[in-house]
């Protein structure tokens, strides 16, 4: 069996996960739609030995203006199309995997299959493709609806939506494209197959018009806590983000993925579960607790409000400086807000200190302290089979990086866990295994 190997991924949104970050003395606030500062982050993220960057992705603009003021104060409206920004970033890095996410509400099989395709070639097997479905009612407006699918029939879509991609995938044998002028024989027809598919939800006939990659198929992520987000992550992903709050969750989560997979006829060893956190550090707690009240010194009243709205629900008629009440009904990523109240009645947190946790972290689970304190923490959750790896959701970017890789990192290349940084290609880098084409 080969040895596990810690993973680690860099969220890459907007200017970091902080929601008062562009706020601060050193970010640049115009860097969510320069090219420069993405090429910065990836480049820095590949030299600091990180496997892969993270494009989160929601297809509207779906900040609030509740309450009112509180729009004008994000700057996570205004940013790049990911797969445009991935292709223009492949050409200025080498080793480090490329993710984004894509909807299969609003996408169609054959457009996406070919745009990670063209992605993984580009890239020379460095690509990856988040799987959501979409929540946010802006999106759905977006595309012609009033409202947001059902939770059902969204699955059912992406269920049959990722068994078409991946059959599309298939369509290159190894060897397909010949080349051979003296015999006038640009292509060997028979190692180029047509899918067929006819579903439910989709006709599609295929082949797609892009070859296969040296990784032969892109990565497949996920991050759905729900009962189908789980079934889907287990039949289907490679890679699964998570945001639990304690390692006992953690644990529970991932051993509950891999039964789920092993119930679908897969190895469960084939499945890496990377857990989220926010890590603010420095070399000692006082350090990493100075930068992290510094950022949330510059979160105003109504930016926070709207955060904790987004990930807890409508909390306004409770006090700031009394306890965390348990969300509203219909929160709108339900997991989460569990998560957060959770953690809230766990530590004792007043709401005004989970409007500062909400803005910080997004959902994902920040830890302030010193590098080695966030590092033997990392390791333990790893070898507590809480975790695979982790996916760092950098509080200011590219700031972030450079306090990581001289505080954090020097402990887990200690630790000789870490992938092999010598490796280009994703799914070889993450230690999973060769993809067989349903053709072989």
């Amino acid at each position: 069996m080969t040895r596990r190997r810690l993973a680690l991924g860099l969220s890459m949104r907007y200017l970091g996960y902080h929601a008062a970050g562009w706020r601060h003395p050193r970010a640049n606030a115009a860097g969510t739609t320069s090219f420069a500062h993405y090429r910065t982050v990836a480049q820095e993220a590949e030299a600091a030995g990180f496997d892969l960057v993270f494009l989160a992705d929601g297809m509207a603009v779906r900040a609030r203006d509740e309450p009112e003021g509180a729009l004008a104060q994000s700057s996570q409206i205004a940013d790049f199309e990911p797969l445009t920004l991935l292709s223009a970033l492949a050409a200025v890095t080498s080793r480090i995997g490329l993710v984004a996410t894509a909807s299969t509400t609003y996408n169609q099989p054959y457009s996406l299959a070919r745009q990670y395709a063209s992605l993984d070639l580009l890239s020379d097997g460095r690509a990856g493709w988040n799987v959501v479905t979409s929540w946010s009612d802006a999106e759905a407006r977006n595309f012609g609806l009033e409202a947001t699918p059902d939770y059902g029939a969204r699955y059912r879509r992406a269920e049959e939506f990722v068994d078409v991609v991946t059959g599309l995938w298939d369509s290159w044998d190894e060897g397909a494209l010949l080349h051979d002028k003296e015999n006038a024989r640009f292509l060997d027809a028979a190692k180029l197959h047509v899918l067929n598919h006819q579903g439910d939800e989709f006709r599609v006939r295929g082949p797609l018009s892009v070859p296969g990659s040296p990784q032969r198929r892109p990565v497949i992520v996920q991050a759905g806590a729900s009962e189908a987000g789980m079934n889907l992550a287990a039949r289907t992903a490679d890679l699964v983000y998570t945001v639990p709050q304690s390692k006992d969750a953690s644990i529970a989560f991932r051993k509950d993925l891999r039964e789920r997979a092993a119930s679908f006829g897969r190895d469960p060893d084939t499945i890496r579960v990377l857990p989220g956190i926010v890590p603010f550090t420095g070399a000692t707690d006082q350090d990493a607790r100075a930068g992290y009240d510094e950022l949330n010194s510059l979160i105003p009243d109504e930016l926070g409000r709207q955060y904790l709205y987004n990930q807890m629900g409508d909390l306004s008629g409770f006090p700031l400086d009394g306890p965390v009440p348990p969300p509203p009904a219909g929160a709108a990523v339900g997991s989460i807000a569990k998560n957060l109240y959770e953690m809230a009645q766990r530590e004792g947190l007043t709401l005004r200190q989970m409007v500062h946790v909400a803005a910080a972290g997004y959902g994902a689970r920040v830890i302030v302290g010193a590098g080695h304190s966030i590092a033997e923490e990392m390791l333990d959750w790893f070898h507590s089979d809480a975790a695979d790896g982790f996916n760092i959701c950098a509080p200011l970017l590219p700031v972030a990086i450079s306090d990581f890789s001289r505080h954090i990192m020097p402990v887990l290349e200690k630790s000789d866990i870490l992938t092999d940084r010598a490796i280009p290609a994703l799914r070889a880098r993450l230690g999973l295994p060769d993809i067989k084409s349903r053709y072989s």
